[in-house]
């Protein structure tokens, strides 16, 4: 073993190394006065990837980067390009010049010439009247067109929009904040690398872990293949999961081209599972800068979870003779390529940890989310089948049949090939189903019970999970939060492991329209395989009616040409007592298993006049009891929903200073979710609904309101008021916090420290790029 060091300390400038200046002495310091101002007032538009003009601010290799006028994001590619990853895709400041990227800080002409002062000083000629909404000839949001000047273009950009220099219409820089930037472009913009120091504790877990993922028998390495793929995209940290603690650091893992004990040089693969060198290592390195909330998905590491992993994926006896490639064929079906391996392991390992692999493929860290997850209810529940009740698992005959079908699309980007491609996974996913229900009717002849839905072991609350998913928002929490929905997932590993392969390791959000076409399409299929799932725990005669309230309209002809036919021969093994099956297997699983519920929802589902959580302080009761007056309620009787953003954050402010925070969600209703386009066609606004979440879940607020609390039966009174536009404008006007608010900036992170105070792991800036002009 390598010697262990009890102190160490990682400089960006070893880790990886763009060409950058440092500060001089008594000059300006970057990291002491510049970096908390970006952070401030600049990272919560410049953080995700579709960040403006790619230009990244979170750490100071971002900037140095610059911009580009090569957008991420652009749906109607016929062809993939090439990724431009932050400290993956290249190393240095030459060579994301070579890739076309340029400083928004160097000129010739000194420091009146650099683009970023330029952008700064028109955003200081320009104060917006307080509180006041913005010209409607400001475009925000995605809509927003990519304009990306050079210092050369900047003129022409001033010409043309004056009003829009940065921030981009917010309250804008304080005069000190922007003499401090202008002082630091004087001296020349010095930036000095960060310095990171690891404690003992965190040198010893990195050690461990590498020393797993290391070893070079076939076993292992098989083993730590999976577990990269499955770990690449997690922020790593060593603590408890949901620990009341902020971790000392965050981490990624990579696999480098240099060997433990030496910094690290990552290989820039586009995909996780993309041919590595023959020599590479897997390496743990922290994470630089400022987390961005969409981007931070974590996973806790420790010493009780290393022993875990060994047990579940070493503790039996099995073996490996010939390591799998990295073929199409192995990217394509991970149930072929990781077959050595026993499926109870790899099932166990993502049910002990079901609450971050849903959120990779629900929540990020995609940063448009609606190119996937347009076709999934706004809200909805998720719950796992019992490894014991899974046929996957427990069957080899089964499992060897079946294996060949769970293949994936996406992998060939040509255009010609989005027909035939979309057919032949549509095919073998639909003789998947067939087998799957002959397979399950010999295998469960009384039907599927209680007993074959996970139940945590008894302990774990990774068991239940709420998803709420919006056009810009997509959310994973542990518990059953909101009303009864309309539909609930069950997943079995085959349907877990196929969703996290086709949205997040397959995934290349610098792909083609072909590519990510075929994504969406089978993302279709795996939720209407989650539907089917649940279908078989209700009773047969009750199934064709409840699927026909699920896909109504166009969504008919979807069912016939799309989708294997639903089970309507087995029973279910569950005794139901009303004609309303959807909601009484809710209403029995909030029951059975309120043991492992994360989050009771008192608010959302009030049974009583105590609509209150009982465990926070009275002033906090008191707003949950007022605020849900409006949980649960349909748009038809509550017309204000008509007039909300999707996402809206409501801060409640005690007299002490003490705040609360809720996420209030408007869930679309539609007709059926079948289909990538004409969403607008199958919305049915009159059945929109309000969940309200006490506590901050979102990455992009689009709203917020900030009330005292003895404003909050006011807030609630006129919001069961407003009638019209002109209602809801009043109800902004006196409540609302507008981007041009004086205190905006106060408000808007004061979200980031209500996660500081309460789920400090999952505590990072929020993204504003979606924050309505209302």
């Amino acid at each position: 073993m390598r010697s262990t060091r009890l102190f160490f300390t990682f400089l960006t400038g070893l880790l990886f190394t763009p060409a950058l200046s440092f500060a001089a002495n008594g000059s300006v310091s970057y990291q002491q006065d510049i970096k908390p101002i970006f952070d401030n007032k600049c990272l919560a538009c410049h953080g995700c990837y579709d960040a403006p003009c790619q230009l990244k601010l979170e750490t100071m290799e971002g900037l140095d980067r610059g911009a580009s006028k090569q957008p991420v994001y652009n749906g109607g590619r016929t062809e993939s390009v090439d990724p431009t990853r932050l400290f993956i895709d290249a190393q240095s400041t030459v060579e994301w010049r070579d890739k076309g990227f340029y400083s928004v800080v160097d000129s010739a002409w000194g420091m009146k010439g650099s683009l970023l002062y330029k952008m700064l000083e028109l955003g200081q000629q320009h104060e917006f009247k307080a509180n006041h909404k913005l010209p409607d000839d400001i475009q925000l949001g995605l809509a927003r067109e990519n304009t990306c000047p050079n210092p050369d273009d900047f003129d022409d950009y001033a010409d043309d929009r004056p009003m829009e220099g940065m921030p981009l219409a917010v309250t804008g820089l304080t005069d000190d904040e922007f003499n401090t930037l202008k002082d630091w472009m004087h001296q020349g913009a010095p930036m000095e690398p960060q310095t990171l120091t690891l404690s003992a504790h965190e040198t010893q877990q990195i050690e461990s872990w590498e020393t797993l993922l290391n070893q070079k028998d076939k076993r292992h390495q098989l083993v730590a293949r999976w577990l990269y793929e499955h770990l690449y995209l997690a922020h790593l940290y060593f603590g408890e999961e949901d620990s009341p603690t902020r971790p000392e650091h965050f981490f990624r893992v990579y696999r480098s081209s240099t060997p433990p004990g030496e910094p690290v040089q990552p290989i820039g693969t586009v995909r996780p599972n993309d041919l590595p060198p023959e020599k590479f290592w897997y390496r743990l390195t922290p994470v630089k800068g400022t987390l961005v909330h969409k981007t931070h998905i974590t996973f806790a590491l420790n010493p009780e979870k290393l022993a875990r992993t060994r047990q579940l994926f070493l503790g039996d006896d099995w073996s490996v003779d010939t390591l799998p490639g990295y073929s199409y064929e192995n990217r394509a079906n991970p149930f072929i390529t990781f077959d050595a391996i026993p499926a109870r392991a790899r099932y166990q390992f993502m049910l002990d940890n079901a609450e971050y692999f849903v959120r990779t493929f629900i929540r990020g860290p995609v940063c448009r989310g609606q190119v996937a997850t347009d076709v999934i209810r706004d809200q909805f529940w998720a719950v796992f089948q019992d490894p014991d009740h899974d046929l996957y698992v427990t069957n080899a005959e089964y499992r060897a049949r079946v294996s060949g079908l769970l293949g994936l699309p996406g992998q060939n980007d040509d255009l010609l090939a989005l027909g035939p491609k979309w057919l032949k996974y549509r095919g073998k996913r639909n003789d998947y189903l067939r087998l799957r229900k002959e397979g399950y009717g010999e295998y469960e002849p009384g039907g599927p019970t209680w007993e074959s839905i996970w139940d945590g072991d008894g302990h774990n609350t990774n068991a239940l999970l709420t998803i709420l998913r919006n056009h810009d928002n997509a959310s994973v929490r542990k518990g059953l939060v909101g009303d009864y929905p309309l539909t609930t997932w069950v997943m079995d590993y085959p349907l877990f492991e196929r969703t996290y392969y086709q949205l997040v390791v397959n995934f290349n959000v610098f792909g083609s329209v072909s590519h990510q076409a075929q994504t969406r399409l089978y993302f279709d299929l795996i939720r209407n395989g989650a539907e089917q799932n649940i279908l078989r725990y209700f009773p047969k005669e009750t199934r064709q009616p409840v699927i026909d309230n699920w896909y109504q309209d166009g969504g008919k002809l979807r069912m016939k040409i799309s989708y294997a036919s639903i089970d309507t021969q087995n029973p279910t093994g569950i005794e139901f007592k009303t004609s309303t099956p959807v909601n009484e297997f809710n209403d029995e699983l909030v029951k059975r298993f309120q043991h492992i519920n994360a989050r009771p929802d008192p608010i959302n589902r009030c049974d009583s006049e105590h609509c209150q959580r009982p465990d926070v302080a009275a002033w906090k009761q008191d707003a949950d009891s007022a605020l849900s007056q409006l949980a649960s309620r349909r748009a038809a009787n509550l017309k204000a929903i008509d007039y909300l953003p999707e996402v809206t954050m409501v801060r409640v402010e005690h007299r002490d200073g003490a705040q609360e925070v809720y996420t209030l969600f408007r869930n679309r209703a539609h007709s059926n979710v079948a289909f990538m386009m004409n969403e607008d066609m199958r919305y049915q606004p009159e059945l929109d609904t309000i969940t309200l979440y006490p506590g901050v879940l979102t990455s992009y607020p689009n709203f917020m309101f900030n009330l005292r609390t003895e404003d909050v039966d006011d807030f609630v009174k006129q919001m069961n008021a407003v009638e019209d536009g002109d209602d809801f404008t009043d109800l902004v006007t006196r409540f609302g916090v507008r981007r041009t608010h004086p205190r905006f900036w106060e408000y808007f992170h004061a979200l980031t420290r209500y996660m500081e105070a309460n789920e400090p792991t999952q505590a990072a800036v929020l993204d504003m790029n979606r924050y309505m002009n209302l």
